[in-house]
């Protein structure tokens, strides 16, 4: 008996977890000397978000759990279709403030370092100890509350399946049901990228931001923020961010910043949008080099998804359900859940114009912006998104939930901007001028078109 007592463990459900995790936030991370900061009403304010998405997990548990006779299924369906309309305007509504907090923050210059009210080490012990329970989320969630395959970049489906049929033949075994070992190589995958989001953040305060317990502090917030753990399998949400972090963190290399987002618009599309944004921001500063690792890594990513789905005879069968998908074509009447099912398209296409308006605006303006400007409008174009996407659009928050954070919690980056591009040769002159050096040809010998 008393082994069970201590051993019967059950981790909160989403309700309490809001709560408590809002409880636990607030003491750790509101400064209570200085009420009226603006960090201390955005840390509250990350909090407005979640009750849409408690609307939704409570519309999907009573459809699940449909009882009724089959005379009051009309009305069942009708209670739960109130709460995902609850839902996505709430949704609507928390992203609607996000976006205009993100272009408020472009004017936003002096921004006072407010640490934590943790030391590093206690921010370390807690970070540890969210990884075990959001872990053990992962493990105990049930298998069909599995993300729908269709959402996940295909070369991470693929990979997963190849790990589970590898795994399979290791242990002596014919790979051909494999879903158990896809689940856990699944589980085991997501919740890795969420280590790596977190890594990203601490990186990002120690390097970039010049402090580390603000990197530290930024990590254990996105832990401790209830959509990390409500959608802790589903590595299609928090894909992108892992490309976006990569891409703050190496914003002085033009070339890289530009593969890391070539390689996620690849897979996941949406993350071209943010071209020209970040050509706007190398513009005289690397944007050459900027477009030409874009588009490489764009090429590739394609490539290889190309090159997957082939191998599988399943290329034709993909792009003919990409071509049908109403869910990025807002010309077309939208048929998944979101807030604007069962309304006609011609109410969705005046918003992704103005959207695709604003697009070609972050090309433009501001110029010149500093690093801290193309953090507040990178978030700003992933959220907005999220108007105009037909398929649960508004539920996504872990797409651009890092990028609040960066921020929220950054300091005056004014100076942070590419490095200027002098007059002396290219990289590939560079090279090649090293190399007749070494093997004692004089460098006048390099022409100057490379």
């Amino acid at each position: 008996m008393c082994a069970s007592i201590f051993l019967d463990l059950s981790l909160p459900n989403a309700a309490t977890w809001f709560y408590a995790s809002f409880l636990l936030a607030v003491t750790l991370f509101v400064r209570f000397d200085r009420p009226l900061s603006l960090r201390n009403w955005d840390i509250v304010a990350l909090w407005l978000i979640i009750p849409g998405l408690l609307y939704l997990q409570d519309g999907h548990a009573m459809r699940a759990e449909l009882s009724e006779p089959l005379r009051d299924l009309k009305r069942a369906f009708s209670r739960s279709d109130k709460y995902f309309r609850n839902g996505y305007i709430w949704l609507m509504a928390a992203s609607g403030y996000w976006f205009l907090r993100c272009m408020f923050d472009l004017g936003l210059e002096k921004r006072p370092m407010l640490p934590p009210n943790i030391s590093v080490a206690g921010m370390t012990c807690l970070a540890a100890s969210l990884v075990v329970c959001l872990t053990a989320a992962a493990a105990k969630k049930p298998a069909e509350e599995d993300l729908d395959r269709t959402r996940v970049p295909v070369a991470v489906a693929k990979a997963n399946d190849g790990a589970a049929a590898l795994v399979k033949m290791k242990n002596g075994q014919v790979p051909k049901d494999t879903a158990g070992t896809r689940f856990w190589i699944g589980r085991a995958g997501a919740v890795l990228a969420h280590l790596v989001v977190v890594a990203g953040l601490v990186m990002i305060g120690a390097r970039t931001y010049g402090d580390a317990m603000t990197g530290m502090a930024m990590g254990c917030l996105y832990l401790l923020l209830p959509c990390t753990a409500y959608d802790v399998i589903k590595i299609h949400h928090v894909w992108p961010s892992l490309f976006f972090l990569g891409a703050v963190y190496w914003h002085r290399r033009p070339a890289v910043a530009g593969a890391l987002l070539g390689v996620a618009a690849g897979s996941v599309f949406f993350p071209a949008l943010l071209f020209p944004l970040w050509f706007g921001f190398y513009r005289g500063r690397g944007a050459g080099r900027f477009a030409a690792g874009f588009l490489a890594a764009l090429g590739l990513s394609l490539g290889v998804t190309a090159a997957l789905l082939s191998f599988e005879g399943e290329l034709g069968q993909y792009l003919k359900v990409a071509r049908s998908l109403s869910d990025w074509q807002a010309w077309k009447a939208p048929t998944a859940f979101s807030i604007w099912r069962g309304t006609h398209w011609a109410y969705r296409l005046p918003v992704f114009i103005a959207y695709m308006a604003f697009i070609v605006l972050t090309m433009v303006w501001p110029s010149p912006r500093h690093l801290g400007q193309v953090i507040a409008q990178s978030a700003a174009v992933v959220i907005g998104v999220q108007f105009w996407y037909a398929e649960q659009g508004g539920t996504y928050v872990l797409w651009y939930a890092p990028l609040l954070l960066l921020m929220i919690f950054r300091p005056n980056l004014t100076d942070a901007r590419p490095p200027e591009i002098g007059p002396g040769p290219g990289p590939i002159r560079s090279w090649l001028i090293r190399r007749l050096k070494a093997s004692g040809r004089p460098p006048a010998a390099v022409p100057a078109s490379s």
